[in-house]
């Protein structure tokens, strides 16, 4: 019998979050599993899944640290989900920008700030998400929260960015709360060429990494459950590395 524990998965794209939960509990035989951070199906990157009474009663503690993520934004264009599922609301032309003209924006957004969180968000507002009003028309504009971005810097080289299908990749580390997504949208405001969120890999959340974490393919097949427990991090091992 699996008591539980921390488990750490590297989702893939087009998975959503849920789908990962329902696998880890068919693999360990447990309904009682939560997440501690989710990503959106396009996203790749940590999952911290957490099985067992003791170990998901550790999941607000697990969210509170900064996270770190690789993105891309897609330059010249602004959808309603501000990634690329959402319906296009508007289309630039991308001038080429110089790297100090890039670096200019950025600088704009490290540190202490405001963020207005998106329409298209799992935040709650009267006991349901705000996904569940946008997807029905319904504006609902919750009030901006303070986030800090700590680390944000290209990853794409040190050269200008312009023109057809221009796009800009970030390494970002962040405090809890903060949308990757409102990040990439408005980095192409403050740019005025308009932007969406292209893709998002979690690197790490708090003191858990990507690195040596289940793959999707291990939630599955007779070896499911060994892996699984071979990896596993015990909530005495979790609690050690919160202090």
């Amino acid at each position: 019998m699996v008591e539980g524990g921390i488990f750490l998965v590297d989702k893939p794209a087009g998975v959503s979050s849920f789908a990962v939960v329902a696998r880890l509990r068919r693999v360990l035989k447990m309904k009682k599993v939560g997440h501690a951070g989710t990503l959106d199906p396009f996203a790749t990157g940590l999952l911290v899944l957490c099985a067992g009474r003791p170990a998901t009663k550790l999941i607000d503690r697990l969210m509170v640290g900064d996270k770190e993520y690789l993105a891309t934004a897609q330059l010249g264009v602004e959808t309603d989900t501000q990634d690329g599922e959402g319906r296009i609301l508007r289309q630039e032309a991308v001038p080429v920008y110089s790297p100090e003209e890039i670096e200019s924006c950025l600088a704009t957004f490290r540190g202490r700030q405001l963020q207005t969180p998106p329409a298209f968000s799992a935040l709650k507002h009267q006991g349901k998400p705000l996904y569940h009003y946008a997807r029905k028309g319904i504006e609902v504009i919750k009030e901006p929260r303070q986030v800090e971005i700590s680390l944000l810097q290209r990853t794409d080289g040190q050269g200008p960015v312009g023109g057809e299908g221009a796009q800009l990749s970030f390494r970002v580390v962040c405090s809890k709360g903060t949308y990757i997504r409102t990040l990439a949208t408005d980095i192409g405001r403050r740019l005025g060429c308009g932007a969406y969120l292209l893709q998002l890999r979690r690197l790490r959340s708090g003191c858990f990494s990507v690195d040596g974490s289940l793959q999707w393919q291990d939630l599955e097949g007779e070896v499911g459950l060994q892996r699984c427990l071979d990896k596993m991090i015990s909530v005495e091992e979790a609690c050690k590395l919160l202090q």
